[in-house]
């Protein structure tokens, strides 16, 4: 069987030297198996680690009519200039984003716990509901900021200001503190 390395980039030819530590490893009775020569194919540590740190490394075989190739590739790994800058702006906006739907989220839970709290009390007064329509008003304004600079989107933030809204209603509506207009009859 013939064996033979083909190197597809530039770097393979500064590493051909140390290629003498490949071991191709088949039984000579596989030889009409297409693919059992390189069932198993073996590097070194020396030579893994030394020529392969910066880059990668991508084996295939090629089947050829008469003999099979083994082609190694060797590219480096490290990210174009353009690149790097845009996965740094990535994380730095995904920690902002976090951030900011992490405080959505504390601040509706906060106001959610205020009106269940409110719901469960078995006398309350209306002017109680005061300090948690401000408390609704804080929560408005942080998902304003959010949809503002598109950490949400525009319906998710308008999902969520109503959610808080119709909660309150229904509290209000609990206690007897609003009572909704009746449906006007259809005239025909």
């Amino acid at each position: 069987m013939a064996s033979a390395i083909h190197c597809l980039s530039s770097s393979c030819l500064n590493i051909e030297s140390r290629f003498k530590t490949l071991s191709l490893n088949g039984n000579s009775s596989d030889h009409h198996s297409k693919l059992a020569p390189f069932t198993s194919l073996s590097f070194s540590t020396n030579l893994s680690h030394n020529a392969f740190s910066k880059g990668s490394l991508t084996m295939s075989t090629i089947q050829r009519p008469i003999r099979h190739s083994v082609v190694c590739e060797a590219a480096p790994k490290k990210k174009a200039d353009s690149a790097a800058k845009r996965a740094r702006q990535a994380e730095k906006r995904r920690i902002y984003n976090k951030s900011r739907k992490s405080e959505i989220k504390t601040r509706m839970k906060k106001v959610l716990e205020a009106l269940d709290g409110l719901m469960k009390k078995p006398d309350p007064q209306p002017e109680e509901v005061r300090p948690i329509e401000k408390l609704i008003a804080e929560a408005y304004s942080v998902i304003d900021k959010a949809v503002k600079v598109r950490t949400l989107h525009r319906n998710t933030g308008a999902r969520r200001k109503s959610r808080l809204a119709r909660r309150k209603k229904a509290v209000e509506i609990h206690h007897g503190w609003y009572t909704p207009d009746a449906a006007p009859a259809a005239t025909a």
